[in-house]
């Protein structure tokens, strides 16, 4: 099992649809290097939900239950989408401030990569940040 982050601006898609929505296609990726990360997800995967703009924060879990396929969304065939439902929300959501305060999370791909919608967590990283936001992985 391989661990991301997704990030959506609540005010566009929130957790709150997620959970109402069940299984939600994950579209709209328009940038080169978080479609290669969208394309290498697989079924089983999980991922942070986290709210981007407003609340800067990891607020719930997500598993990928359909690999990556073309985005219906897109205009063009070159763009990928994958399929995710929500798991749970995090019982004490992680803020963007708190990770970048801990220096265990210093070389983190949110911290890293801050424009990127959609990017990889390392084993470690995954662990650590489950702790700080009570999550039981």
């Amino acid at each position: 099992m391989a661990y991301w982050l997704i990030k959506s601006e609540p005010d566009a898609f929130s957790w709150a649809e997620q959970v109402e929505n069940g299984v939600e296609p994950w579209t709209g990726v328009r940038n080169h290097q978080a479609k290669k990360n969208l394309a290498a997800m697989q079924v089983g995967d999980r991922a942070f939900f986290y709210h981007s703009n407003i609340g800067r924060e990891i607020v719930g879990v997500v598993e990928v239950v359909r690999a990556a396929y073309p985005d219906p969304t897109a205009e063009t065939g070159q763009w990928v989408c994958v399929d995710v439902r929500a798991i749970g929300p995090m019982p004490h959501p992680v803020t963007l401030a708190t990770i970048k305060a801990d220096p265990a999370l210093a070389d983190l791909a949110l911290v890293r990569q801050s424009r990127l919608s959609v990017v990889p967590v390392s084993d470690g990283h995954w662990a650590h940040l489950c702790r700080m936001g009570g999550w039981n992985s």
